[in-house]
């Protein structure tokens, strides 16, 4: 094959691997606060973040990776990517992880869960308020989180009351999700229903501190956490006070606090110990039996 013809197909293929196999749009309820009016979805690339975006999600909606023919374990995943409320670091929070993890059998399910309105580039706009506007950035957000954290139960609702129709058992599906998303996953951890109850939960550099006050579920899911203890946005306490949270409550867990890494590590190969969360991840999954095939 010709060289020029060996890069085009590659290239193509990777435009296609990239595609979700389909899109479902979720149901969802207004809920106080939220903005009447719907507004375009935009997907870019963020300089700031050196990653692909998706930002202005008014419509919630799951991107669904299939697992590859012989491999699937009867498993499924529902992603939250992170970025603050204000965007979704979709390719290495989201689609990345949804590849790797349908490789290992799983049917994955990258949640765009609604988010606040911006005008420019959300990543730059998130930039500026986190380093010199919090209160501001909490005031933009604040009626969001609520309505994100909404849909993540929503997301684990829908999943686990289809889940036949992707042939995977109710009782094994779970979540994992990112900073923000992190906050979401958390809340599925703690506020679900029968019809949510996530059957593991995974947070990568939460921001969990709202949930302080809120009790551990007496049937609370396994759960795994990671960060690096040099998080640029002061977040590894985080992490640490909910695996005591957990642990206090004689719930199963465990904690991997990485010495260098940052914050928003998610797929990025840095050369740190934080690049093989993934593989740990996995290995705690394997140990708690969740992805065995049945």
């Amino acid at each position: 094959m010709r060289p020029f013809f060996r890069v085009a197909l590659l290239t193509g293929l990777a435009a296609v691997i990239g595609l979700a196999q389909q899109t479902i749009p979720l149901p969802f309820k207004a809920g106080a606060g939220a903005s009447p009016k719907t507004y375009p979805e935009k997907q870019y690339f963020s300089k700031a973040w050196h990653t692909e975006v998706v930002t202005d999600v008014s419509k919630p909606s799951l991107m669904v990776y299939k697992p590859l023919a012989g491999k699937a374990n009867h498993a499924a995943i529902v992603i939250c990517p992170g970025g603050g409320f204000m965007a979704l670091s979709i390719e290495s929070e989201g689609i990345e992880v949804a590849h790797w993890l349908a490789a290992k059998g799983f049917t994955a399910f990258v949640l765009k869960y609604r988010l606040a309105p911006t005008r420019g580039d959300a990543t730059e706009e998130f930039e500026q308020l986190w380093r010199h506007n919090k209160e501001k950035f909490r005031e933009l957000i604040g009626g969001t989180v609520p309505l994100s954290m909404a849909d993540g139960l929503a997301a684990m609702t829908y999943v686990r009351k289809h889940a036949s129709d992707w042939k995977v058992s109710p009782d094994r599906v779970g979540i994992v999700g990112f900073s923000a998303g992190g906050t979401v996953a958390a809340a599925a951890a703690l506020r679900y229903s029968p019809e949510s109850r996530p059957a593991f939960a995974g947070l990568l550099y939460p921001a969990t501190s709202m949930f302080k006050a809120v009790p551990v579920p007496a049937d609370a899911p396994p759960i795994f956490i990671a960060a690096a203890t040099d998080d640029n946005l002061g977040l590894a306490g985080n992490s640490v006070a909910f695996y005591e949270k957990w642990t206090a409550a004689h719930k199963s867990a465990e904690l991997h606090m990485y010495a260098r890494g940052r914050h928003g590590f998610g797929m990025h190969k840095q050369g740190t110990t934080s690049d093989r969360w993934i593989d740990e991840f996995w290995d705690w999954l394997k140990m708690e039996k969740i992805s065995e095939k049945l």
